[in-house]
């Protein structure tokens, strides 16, 4: 799929939900895009998985709730085994390195990053590894190629940054294929934060694919109930997309909450894993 058939998802999705007391038909949706309900609907669901109206179901305030109460005790079990316990992480068996201290005050110095752009079912994103592991997967709007490498710099101000797309072609096809990892082959992350950030994303790599959490939840699990303020701004720092799930946090409401790379694009990542989820169960 390309970017610009996201883009057609997006603006789709943006579309109905705006629209959601209407309950706009196939056909408007599909003209709001420039295609035929016939061209609509097939696109929607060679992405999804599933019809633009089923999809939308997934991402009401009810379904939100129910959600949240069918994976608290799935997080239970996965955060009562302890954050630091060695094994599978999530769906993607994601191994994870910190940067040391010293590595931290440095900022990067004497580290190669190199970067790329790439399409992706949820448009473009850049990815930046090092020789130990990826450092940054982003999403990028078609004119914001020059700020997200920005963005990159100011994470790892000392670091030498080196574009060449073609050395992160191959982690982009694993990360976001139709079967997403492989216990033999783990996706490196190198990580650079603070304490209290690091353990949030660790504890995001504890919920898998179809489970939602709470930010208030998510608090109550890295032990800092009080700091739920704290623990959100460390969700928001999340370095990583899709593979660090931050998009599985939601308000207790319900409500689809904030997201780093676009809220409509949280909903789109959300519902296309509940689609699959359901298809599997």
């Amino acid at each position: 799929m390309s970017c610009h058939d996201y883009q057609r998802i997006e603006k789709a999705i943006r579309f109905l939900e705006e629209r959601a007391f209407a309950q706009p038909s196939l056909e408007e949706a599909a003209a709001h895009v420039g295609l035929s309900a016939f061209h609509f609907q097939k696109l929607f669901k060679h992405w999804a998985g599933v019809s633009p109206k089923r999809f939308l179901q997934f991402l009401t305030v009810s379904h939100a709730k129910q959600m949240l109460l069918r994976s608290s005790s799935v997080l239970d079990a996965a955060y009562g085994a302890g954050l630091s316990s060695p094994g599978r992480l999530h769906d993607l068996f994601v191994v994870v390195e910190a940067v040391t201290p010293g590595e931290f005050k440095t900022a990067g110095a004497g580290v190669e990053i190199t970067y790329g752009f790439h399409d992706t079912p949820f448009g473009v994103c850049l990815v930046a590894q090092t020789a130990r592991g990826i450092c940054a997967l982003s999403f990028v709007a078609p004119e914001g190629k020059a700020q997200a490498v920005s963005e990159l710099r100011a994470s790892w101000p000392q670091a030498q940054l080196r574009e060449d797309a073609e050395a992160g072609r191959a982690a982009v096809e694993k990360i976001f294929s139709s079967r997403l990892g492989c216990k033999d082959s783990p996706v490196r992350l190198l990580l650079c934060g603070t304490n209290l950030q690091l353990k949030v994303w660790e504890a995001l790599l504890r919920i898998p694919e179809g489970a939602v959490v709470s930010y208030q939840a998510l608090a109550q699990a890295v032990g800092r109930p009080q700091a739920v303020r704290a623990v959100a701004n460390a969700v928001g720092r999340n370095p990583v997309a899709c593979l660090i799930p931050c998009h599985r946090v939601l308000r207790s409401s319900g409500e689809i909450g904030g997201y780093r790379w676009d809220t409509v694009r949280k909903r789109a990542i959300l519902g296309r894993e509940m689609a699959r989820c359901e298809a599997e169960g």
